[in-house]
């Protein structure tokens, strides 16, 4: 390039005290620049192209970044065309520099289309979307400390001093926030183990409730009688968590008290009845595992013992499954001419 610049007629006159061939340098560098921007702002989103469909932050993302690392690409490369201009150098020196800060910044966004196109329903829940949303934060975060020393090192600051600065500073910082690091990293602990997620069921410690948020700090949880309890997510790290969200199905053991003066005949038909039932309705599961037999001979009563695994995600669901369940064991009991134990009678007796 320089080559070029020695090429055209009356680079070495001076224009208001600033020499032409300056200028001329500098215009060439900055439209060679140019080019390389919008290059590399064409391919990087293309390179990243699954990433882009998934969503529109992803996209804006990688048309940022893919820019700036072209700034940054074409100081580089411009650095090794003019070595003999040291002003010039430490001009783009610079550049490259903050343009490779404002490209790392930029690209933390793909942190939140790469877990989205990673998970399986391709929507992030409550707990996922808090914890990108910190792992973003933490990022930018790093990328603004350590951007700013190695821009203070391309403007010829001394360098050692101000890393001991910052590990006084740092120290300093972290002894006063470090309980709030604790709760950032059990936020974080939630994403990478997936011990529950918003909506779940959970007892952790002496709290039962269900999830409602996940904050960076605290997780918000909802008790049965309707009471919030605020949770910091340190806790988490070192607490056993019972998930009853994860249940791989729900186990049902009702008992059926036939008073005590049935046939047993039709006793042991009504027992068939509703272990048929078990194992052709609709939402169970495990039919090896389920029965329903007489399990206990009382002085009034005769106690017929289910055992049923619900193969059911939602409450709702599983309490509309025990009633119509229960409506046709109901119904079979009727077909057999038995009754159901009133244990009112033997008191009025």
């Amino acid at each position: 390039m320089q080559i070029v610049v020695d090429a055209i007629p009356g680079h070495d006159k001076e224009i208001y005290g600033v020499s032409v061939e300056s200028v001329l340098t500098v215009t060439l560098l900055a439209i060679f620049i140019l080019i390389i921007r919008e290059i590399s702002g064409y391919v990087i989103p293309r390179i990243f192209g699954n990433l882009r469909l998934v969503s529109e932050v992803a996209r804006d993302a990688l048309n940022g970044s893919g820019k700036a690392l072209g700034v940054a690409g074409g100081c580089w490369a411009s650095l090794y065309l003019f070595e003999d201009m040291d002003w010039l150098a430490s001009i783009l020196t610079l550049v490259m520099v903050v343009a490779l800060v404002v490209t790392a910044f930029r690209f933390v966004g793909i942190i939140h289309a790469f877990v989205l196109w990673t998970d399986d329903d391709g929507e992030l829940d409550g707990s996922q979307k808090t914890v990108v949303s910190a792992a973003e934060s933490i990022m930018r975060f790093l990328i603004v400390i350590f951007g700013m020393v190695f821009i203070a090192d391309a403007l010829g600051f001394d360098l050692t001093t101000m890393v001991a600065g910052l590990g006084i500073t740092g120290l300093a910082l972290a002894l006063a926030a470090q309980d709030t690091i604790s709760n950032i990293f059990g936020a974080t602990t939630v994403l990478l183990d997936r011990p529950f997620q918003v909506g779940d069921w959970v007892v952790i410690g002496t709290v039962e409730g269900e999830v409602m948020q996940i904050g960076l700090r605290t997780t918000l949880i909802r008790t049965s009688l309707d009471t919030v309890v605020t949770m910091p997510n340190a806790n988490l790290s070192n607490t056993p968590v019972e998930n009853w969200g994860k249940r791989r199905f729900r186990r049902w053991q009702p008992i059926f008290k036939l008073d005590i003066n049935s046939d047993p005949a039709k006793v042991s038909e009504f027992c068939d009845g509703v272990a048929n039932l078990i194992a052709s309705h609709e939402k169970t599961m495990k039919e090896e595992d389920s029965f329903a037999r007489v399990s206990t001979l009382g002085p009034d009563a005769i106690d017929i013992g289910c055992n049923i695994y619900w193969d059911i995600a939602s409450g709702k669901i599983e309490r509309e499954a025990r009633d119509g369940f229960l409506i046709e064991v109901m119904e079979i009991a009727k077909t057999h001419e038995l009754k159901f134990h009133d244990n009112r009678r033997r008191h009025s007796a």
